[in-house]
């Protein structure tokens, strides 16, 4: 546990220290990712975006664990 207290403290720090450069991404913009703009309405939706990212951190967890 403290092991990955340590290693989602790093994590953290890094997105924070890499910010600039992690916006320039397509996060949120890709494929597959559901926006619909209407008048005075905007719903964005990041099935995509939210599978890669429950992708990977399975995998970095599953290799923690080993």
């Amino acid at each position: 546990m403290q092991k990955l207290l340590i290693v989602l403290g790093l994590v953290l720090l890094a997105a924070g220290l890499l910010w600039p450069w992690l916006r320039r991404f397509p996060f949120g913009r890709l494929p597959g990712d559901i926006h619909v703009v209407r008048e005075g309405f905007s719903f964005n939706f990041p099935i995509v975006t939210c599978l890669i990212i429950s992708i990977v951190v399975s995998i970095v967890l599953w290799f923690l664990r080993r």
